[in-house]
């Protein structure tokens, strides 16, 4: 039997300890950086806005089953953890426990101790998530509306062999052409440099976001004080947890590209990018670091190497391939 109740505000993040919320995350059904304690709680420290409500699960002895933050505002609950921000979002909760903890967290969200909501607004929701399946079955018992579409795609590689044998399944001109880049990128001695506990990672988070900016209007525009304060907490806490994956390619001892990712189960997540293109163009350090970092993916047990969102046409040259996310939605009346 489980039960469920509500935690108001940021005092779960405290409520609930790192240790044991980070625990359930790792034999969740959706298992991401994103459902991890200190991602959830810099975003809401950071760019939260409205109410966050979080409905705690837990059986019969106590221990915790699941967890759901939303973020209430305007009459509509969203998953605590913008899409504009992060890829992936669901409850955290065992595949086998998810109808019953799902059945609780709608009993929380109807009871008088809830604030009113019109709609729950789940964005996305990975295609293979139980909730898929169960949010309607739920909607319909209670007589709610349920819709659903495809949100966007995420396109990633999935790796089999070495970094050899992946660049052998290539179309082969795109194999000819990432070896004939990071041959050249050899050859002018720009130099691949992966941060560590020796760097000083405030200095390291500085320089990728400066590239950031510069990469694109879009992502000047995109990037403001909130967001920069997120990479550099999250940042933090996954050096700390050795699940930091940020990766610059240098020219003269200067960062010319850069990749944030994490490096977490069996898979890279490729949280974000940034490039100077005014800077040694000829030497397309953008693609030779997406190549090394496919690289580093095979050389540690990575399956796969998950671009995240959007459908930008570099990924399918490097053989990736679209899974989907959903916007799922319960409509209360």
């Amino acid at each position: 039997m489980f039960s469920a109740k509500i935690i108001f505000g940021p005092d779960v993040f405290t409520q609930i300890s790192a240790a044991e919320w980070n625990q359930l995350v790792e034999g969740s059904m959706v298992n991401t950086p994103f459902q991890r304690h200190d991602y959830q709680a810099a975003w809401w420290r950071h760019l939260g806005d409205g109410e966050l409500l979080t409905v705690v699960v837990t059986d019969q002895e106590g221990d915790l089953r699941g967890l759901a933050p939303f973020n209430l505002r305007n009459g509509r609950l969203v998953f605590n953890a913008s899409k504009e921000e992060t890829d992936y979002l669901d409850i955290v909760t065992r595949a086998e426990d998810a109808e019953k903890v799902w059945e609780r967290i709608i009993d929380c969200l109807c009871s008088e101790n809830c604030p009113a909501w019109d709609v729950l607004d789940c964005y996305n929701i990975p295609a293979e998530s139980p909730s898929k399946t169960i949010l309607p079955r739920l909607a319909s018992g209670r007589g709610f509306l349920f819709t659903e579409e495809i949100a966007e795609v995420c396109p990633v590689v999935y790796l089999e062999h070495d970094f050899e044998g992946y660049l052998a399944a290539l179309d082969k001109k795109q194999r000819h052409e990432i070896r004939r880049k990071m041959r050249r990128a050899n050859g002018a001695e720009a130099v691949l440099h992966l941060v560590n506990q020796e760097d000083d990672l405030t200095a390291q988070v500085d320089i990728f976001l400066d590239l950031l900016q510069k990469s694109t209007p879009e992502k000047g525009a995109w990037l403001n004080e909130g967001r920069s304060a997120l990479f550099h907490e999250v940042a933090q806490a996954a050096l700390a947890d050795g699940t930091l994956l940020l990766m610059f390619m240098e020219m003269d001892g200067e960062a010319i590209s850069a990749l944030f990712n994490f490096c977490y189960n069996g898979r890279i997540w490729v949280y974000n990018s940034g490039i100077d293109m005014t800077r040694f163009g000829h030497l397309s350090l953008g693609v030779v670091l997406t190549a090394q970092a496919i690289k580093y993916a095979t050389e540690n047990q990575c399956q796969t190497f998950d671009f995240l969102r959007g459908n930008e046409g570099y990924k399918y040259r490097f053989g990736a391939q679209d899974t989907i996310i959903y916007r799922v939605q319960v409509h209360r009346g």
